[in-house]
Order: C-alpha cells, then structure tokens, then sequence
C-alpha cells in the first residue's frame, strides 16, 4: 500500500483531484479539463498512477508541472492584499453587510440583499466560463468608491458587466435612462459607460459595456443602445462563442494586470 489518497478540489472553476501523502503533503495533481498528471515527485509515478486509477478516462499526459508562463509568474508576485483574483461576486456588498447588518425588524429587505443576489447569479455563470478560456474578476475597486461588478476578459475581448436586480419586475431601458418595475428612471447606461472607459484607460485595451437585468419578467428596449449590450443571464454562455479578438497569451496578460489592484489607482 502507496499509502496515498486522493482528495477533490476546485480551482478556477475546475476540478483537480490531488494526490496526497498520509501527512496532507502534496504529491501530484490531476486536472480533468486537460487530462494531465502532474507530478512533483517523479519517483512516485506508478503508486500516483496507481492511486489515480479509478479516476482516469482517456489518454492521459504524465510529467512534472508545465513551466509557469510570464504572466502566472507576475501573478506569484502580488501581494495577496493587492490581489483582485479571490474576489467572490459582490465582495464588497458582502464586506457592507457584515461590517453594517439590517436591523433584524425591519419592513421591506434591505437592498444591499438584492443587488448581493443579482451580482452572485451573474458571477456564478461567469465563472463558468472559465473552463473554455475566460477569467472573471468580481468587484473591482475604481477610484472615488465606484466599482466594476465583474470584469470578463477572454478571447472575445474583454467586458464590464453591471448586474441590475429585477426579480419579477418589468425593465425598460431608453438610452441612457433605466427604470426597474415603477421605480424612476436613472441614467445607468451612461454610468456603465463610464466604468467601461475607466477600465480601458487602466488596461489601455477595449473594454465593453454588459447590463444584465437579473430575473427580470420582461426587458423592453426602446432601441438598441449605443455601445451597450443588454444580456439576460441566460444569455451570458452567448459570450463564450465570441472570439478572434485576444490570444492566450494576451488573456493572460490582461487578465495578471487586471487583477493587480493598483492597475486601478490611476483611474
């Protein structure tokens, strides 16, 4: 008996399966999505293997860890105060809460609760993207207390998403003005634009805009806005089909500047 077990996790939105010793060292690792072993103590191939087999389908690679490219190398080097990667959807409105909860009375729910809800549903299917090629970084500081809700960087180009709460309510979007159910009406394409451009100052390359009305029963749009997308969540996976905009490496790239919290201080 190797002695080694076989411990699941999630990464980025992927699963890896470690392999470790019986003092919770690591030995290797096994990444599903690119069927590839990856081992940090050759001596110990055939009792990994061995460990692993249930698990494996397929051809499988076997060998040490790739070398970590330029940009993985520049990620190693943040400080992990000055790290955006960790960052859950509506991060900072779950830091509010928790630092300013709602009175435990209280006659209508506190909103920070809806738009908390609204940012995690349209985060949660962005972070699926990542296992065909995307990052995603949730709740990104800007300059004077505005935040991007979720910046999406990948092959299609890169995005600022703005999730709008709507749960059962009707949304009519006349550029640049957006009204929610019989609320009054508030210039928010005009403020997403803004964030976008924000963010293409930052990361000096082309950032679009994405409003996302969440669980809206109906979004009306007098006409197409300008340089606005307007998505239903449904309809974010759409976005994964873009691409021909950014290489890899260029994602990469992007994606080690754009999680470095200072990038946004010149903003």
């Amino acid at each position: 008996m190797s002695g080694l077990r076989v411990v699941p996790a999630w990464r980025h939105g992927q699963e890896r399966l470690y392999v470790c010793r019986p003092d919770g060292g690591n030995v290797a690792w096994y990444d599903r999505d690119t069927a590839r072993v990856n081992l940090l103590s050759a001596d110990r191939e055939a009792d990994v293997l061995d460990a692993l087999g249930p698990f494996l389908t397929g051809n499988v690679t076997v060998g040490p860890p790739p070398v970590p490219t330029p940009a993985e190398l520049a990620r190693l080097t943040l400080h992990p105060d000055d790290d955006l990667a960790p960052n859950r959807p509506g991060e900072a409105l779950r830091v509010d809460l928790d630092r300013d909860p709602p009175p435990a009375r209280r006659l209508r729910s506190d909103p920070r609760h809806r738009a908390l809800a609204a940012q995690t549903a349209v985060g949660d299917a962005l972070d699926r993207l990542d296992a065909v090629g995307w990052h995603t970084l949730h709740s990104v500081g800007l300059p004077g207390g505005r935040r991007v809700d979720h910046l999406l960087i990948g092959p299609g180009g890169l995005f600022c998403v703005r999730a709008l709460p709507a749960r059962r309510q009707r949304v009519r979007v006349a550029d640049p003005m957006v009204a929610v159910g019989r609320g009054q009406a508030g210039p928010l394409l005009r403020e997403l634009r803004a964030d976008a451009g924000r963010a293409s100052f930052a990361l000096t390359a082309e950032v679009r805009a994405v409003l996302v009305p969440v669980g809206a029963v109906d979004v009306e749009v007098a006409a197409p806005p300008r340089e606005v997308r307007v998505l239903r969540e449904e309809d974010l996976p759409a976005l994964a089909r873009t691409g021909g905009v950014l290489k890899p490496a260029d994602v990469e790239a992007l994606h080690a500047l754009a999680r470095d919290r200072r990038t946004w201080n010149r903003v």
